[in-house]
């Protein structure tokens, strides 16, 4: 059964990402270490590079979760000796944010750019292909049977 079918419909983000303006750091200022503060930082600007920032940006509620996930992303560079659980939860944090393949379908998300795929319906639609006879196809092979 189709997603249509079921009722199911996916918003689709540009693969161009987003381009508008990234919102503030939400979070306090990491006190631990600057360098993971630096990092976290970076990670915050790239992710809002992302096409699923396109959402984001219209879901507020997320920010603070987002940089959850940046700040986490950043300890675990930093410490290699982190443990299971907090990669686990890293891995956690990108289903709920869309930044893996369950985490898109999850928010209902599909990464594409919709204008070439729609122009390219279009121009099907527009030159339909001539269909040929199956006399047509066929070829004349000299040299007899037999």
């Amino acid at each position: 059964m189709t997603s249509a079918k079921r009722g199911l419909s996916f918003r689709m983000l540009d693969a161009e990402g987003y381009s508008g303006a990234v919102p503030e750091f939400p979070l306090t200022p990491s006190t631990t270490d600057d360098l993971i503060g630096a990092r976290e930082a970076s990670i915050w600007a790239t992710v809002w590079t992302y096409p699923q920032a396109i959402a984001w940006a219209e879901e507020p509620w997320r920010h603070e979760t987002i940089a959850e996930f940046c700040r986490l992303k950043a300890t675990i560079e930093f410490e290699p000796g982190s443990n299971a659980a907090l990669v686990g939860q890293m891995h956690r944090y990108r289903d709920q944010i869309g930044l893996s393949p369950a985490g898109l379908k999850e928010n209902g998300w599909k990464i594409g750019a919709p204008a070439v795929a729609e122009s390219a319906s279009v121009n099907a639609q527009a030159a339909p292909r001539r269909k040929s006879s199956s006399k047509a196809r066929l070829k004349v092979v000299s040299g007899g049977g037999g």
